[in-house]
């Protein structure tokens, strides 16, 4: 068994969490060998009891066929390969395998990560008109959740413009949520490029989206936050963004109403307020000449 196939085998196993995964990683790229069974144990820090069951996981036949399953539908990278993309890998707990399908050679090009609030008004969708034509003229890749509002806009407008997007979503790739979006995800996966970390069969469990947050915060060069309310999952989307020392950018909004509350309050702690394409486009100048 080669490297790439063991470390994805693992990730589909029960249990293990990406920070367990990322140690198994790291001694497969530094002794570039497979781990002995003792040794697996000692990385995991396993007692007896979950070793044995690990072992016996790794070893079951229908681990192998859910694997296969997934390689007919999507292709993976993993953190052991050459084309893993190098922002994500240097970012906050990155994934150590990604299912996809489309072009993932986008992940190379500039990206611009939008997220914002789902219950988005028309606002959103008058501002997001006016700011992305120019932006995606430039050749810029736009990146969001695939969720409703505001995810659903930035992918709708991007393809409109015969344009590369990319979704990162928080199921299998044979699932999508919601289901309206079904059909926006087959267009995403056919023209640009829909990535999960989740296997076939993998539900929206509430806490995928924090997990899928930081996929879209580790993979974009800065992030655009159009209409969010005050501790909406947007903002921490934002400051994943800015851990990774991603630019962050905020389209403002009335003070009066609720679902502008977290893009001004971002302005007001140093995000770069937005209002015409060149405050987007100034971020990407030294990529874009």
């Amino acid at each position: 068994m080669d490297l790439r196939t063991f470390l994805m085998l693992l990730h589909l196993c029960e249990g293990i969490g990406n920070a367990n995964e990322l140690r198994v990683a790291a001694f497969l790229r530094i002794y570039q060998r497979l781990p002995t069974k003792n040794e697996l144990t000692q990385v995991l820090k396993l007692t007896p009891a979950k070793s044995h069951k690990l072992i016996a996981q790794l070893e079951c036949a229908e681990l192998v066929e859910q694997l296969r399953a997934n390689l007919q539908v999507s292709q993976v990278v993993t953190i052991l390969d050459q084309d893993y993309p190098l922002k994500l890998r240097e970012s906050f707990r990155p994934p150590t395998v990604l299912f996809y399908q489309g072009k993932l050679a986008l992940l190379k090009k500039p990206c611009l990560a939008i997220v914002g609030a789902r219950q988005a008004d028309a606002y959103a969708l008058e501002a997001l008109t006016k700011l992305l034509k120019p932006v995606l003229a430039k050749g810029i890749v736009t990146i969001s959740g695939l969720a409703k509002g505001v995810d659903a806009l930035c992918h709708q407008l991007t393809l409109a413009a015969n344009q590369a997007t990319i979704g990162v979503i928080g199921t299998g790739l044979d699932s999508a949520y919601p289901r309206q979006n079904r059909n926006l995800q087959a267009k995403v996966a056919k023209a640009g490029l829909l990535l999960s970390e989740y296997p076939l069969g993998a539900q929206p469990l509430r806490h995928h989206f924090p997990e899928r947050n930081r996929i879209i915060a580790g993979l974009c060069d800065s992030i655009l936050v159009v209409e969010a309310r005050h501790h909406s999952g947007s903002l921490i989307t934002a400051n994943l963004a800015l851990q990774n020392n991603r630019n962050v950018l905020a389209v403002p909004g009335e003070i009066t109403s609720d679902i502008s509350c977290g893009c001004n309050e971002l302005i007001a702690a140093g995000a770069k307020l937005v209002s015409q394409p060149d405050d987007i486009l100034a971020e990407f100048a030294n990529q874009l000449i």
